[in-house]
Formats: C-alpha cells, sequence, structure tokens
C-alpha cells in the first residue's frame, strides 16, 4: 500500500511538472538556452509622431496646392470641388455663370467651372 501512495505521490508531482511546462513554453522566454537575452520591440510608434508626421505630410500638399497655376482648360482639382470652395457671383460682382458652370475662389482667384467635366473656362485674379 506505501508503494502504491509513494507511486501516485510521484506520477501527480510528474503530471504538475509537465504542465507547468506547456503553461510557459520556451520559446515565450526573453533568453535562449544559451543565456542569450532577445529584446523584442512589438511596440507601434507613438501617436505623437505619427500624428507630426501626418500634419507635415498635409502642410506639404497644402503648400503644393497653393502653388498650383490655373489654366482654362485644364480639370479643376476634386480638392477644390467641395461646397466651402463655391461662391455666389452676385455677391462677388462675377459675370453670370453659364447653364452648368459654377464660381469657386481658390487663393484669391475666381475660377468659372463647367460643372459637366469640371475643366476650367475662365479665371480672374482681383
Amino acid at each position: 500500500m506505501r508503494n502504491k501512495f509513494i507511486i501516485l505521490i510521484l506520477g501527480s508531482a510528474t503530471l504538475f511538472s509537465s504542465m507547468v511546462s506547456f503553461a510557459n513554453p520556451r520559446f515565450d522566454r526573453d533568453d535562449d538556452s544559451r543565456g542569450h537575452k532577445h529584446s523584442r520591440n512589438f511596440e507601434r510608434p507613438d501617436n505623437d509622431n505619427r500624428m507630426r508626421e501626418r500634419r507635415m505630410r498635409e502642410e506639404r500638399g497644402v503648400e503644393r496646392l497653393k502653388q498650383h497655376r490655373w489654366q482654362a482648360g485644364y480639370v479643376m482639382p476634386q480638392h477644390y470641388r467641395g461646397n466651402s470652395y463655391k461662391i455666389d457671383y452676385k455677391e462677388n460682382n462675377l459675370p453670370k455663370p453659364g447653364r452648368d458652370q459654377q464660381w469657386y475662389k481658390v487663393n484669391n482667384d475666381y475660377i468659372l467651372v463647367n460643372s459637366n467635366d469640371n475643366s476650367i473656362v475662365r479665371i480672374m485674379g482681383f
């Protein structure tokens, strides 16, 4: 009976120690079998750097759009086709636009655009 009890104790100890080794696999440790430490850096770049890079990219884009030279016959960039750039010709003393035409104000330039194909019809700078 005593031998059976010892076998039962040793068997359960072996079972529990093997369960511990499964719970903590070798590849999750920071060192290998030779004792070398491995550093893992899974962190994403901090939010401040990402926001700074995004702001710089946007500022470069805005500066590039400000330098844009308008010419009749060119297509109006999609960025400027929003309602915030549309203006009323009467309030700005501009000629009445034709059918399917709209006045836009971009960087102190008044641009008449054909609404069908977004081509620039006329440019007036003040």
